[in-house]
């Protein structure tokens, strides 16, 4: 019996939870062995969004981390402060405890928004490649000279509509986070409609006040690495032309389209947005 307690093991388990400063621990899915592919979430879901695209990477050769941000998912959620430099730091500080280089760093929706912050500031060897997919870059609003996606004042309404029927908020936002209200279906809808319902409400009205503020214009000029925009030509949320700003204010960068998708391309065309990452990695 001794002998086959012995043999039994499940591996070596990795850190689910990182601590980024005191009292506040962030949740990590670390799994796989290779080269580096760090996973940023949008709003306001979690790491577990890319529920379909880690296997995918694992099998070919990648170790990928996906973090959960403050405030979202099963990371602590703390009041105070939740703007992208926060959000940058915490990264900074997973990579820096995990001992990350040259990895490619993989922003989704605001999470591609926290990932321009991140290489504009941090502009070091652990982030070697950038991967933007349905960001909310450059601005997630319209300004005097960016007349480009969502009026400031509708974002106000979704604070103010968080504050008073969070869950409202989230089913609203379902409706238009695919090209139609059925591209996916009602299991997948209800599984990010759970992701989203364990965020704080604290942290779901501060990022949309991060989205709302920020102009990450000058931001882009500082990207010197190798960037592929990954973008669904139906976007409501973040839309087509933000790819393009995009693309024009990243020097050297790639655009890919998804002519079928919405804001959801990581799961309207899983098959294409996983090949387009294992491409990007690989060259």
């Amino acid at each position: 019996m001794e002998n086959i307690k012995e043999k039994v093991h499940a591996g070596k388990a990795r850190a689910e939870y990182i601590k980024v400063e005191t009292n506040v621990q962030l949740h990590i899915t670390d799994a796989g062995e290779g080269k580096p592919i760090v996973l940023i979430h949008g709003w306001p879901l979690s790491d577990e969004m890319y529920e379909y695209q880690y296997n995918d990477l694992v099998n070919k050769n990648f170790r990928v981390i996906g973090i959960t941000l403050r405030g979202f998912g099963k990371s602590d959620k703390p009041y105070g402060s939740y703007h992208y430099d926060v959000h940058a730091l915490d990264i900074k500080r997973v990579l820096d405890k995990l001992d990350i280089k040259d990895a490619m760093l993989v922003g989704f929706s605001m999470g591609g928004s926290i990932a321009v912050r991140f290489v504009s500031a941090y502009n070091e060897d652990q982030v070697t490649k950038l991967v933007l997919a349905g960001a909310a870059v450059p601005s997630w609003t319209q300004r005097e000279d960016f007349p480009y996606n969502l009026p400031q004042k509708a974002v106000d309404e979704l604070i103010k509509l968080n504050y008073k029927d969070r869950p409202k908020l989230l089913s609203d936002f379902a409706k238009i986070f695919s090209a139609t209200e059925t591209s996916l279906n009602e299991g997948i809808g209800s599984w990010l409609n759970g992701i989203g319902l364990s965020a704080s409400s604290h942290a779901t009205a501060e990022c949309l006040v991060a989205l709302r503020d920020t102009d990450l214009r000058p931001d882009l000029e500082k990207i010197q690495i190798p960037t592929l925009i990954l973008h669904g030509k139906n976007d409501k949320i973040c839309s087509f032309d933000l790819a393009e700003q995009m693309k024009a204010g990243i020097k050297g960068s790639h655009l890919v389209t998804f002519e079928k998708s919405g804001h959801s391309l990581f799961l309207e065309e899983t098959h294409k947005f996983n090949t387009e990452l294992i491409k990007f990695a690989e060259k």
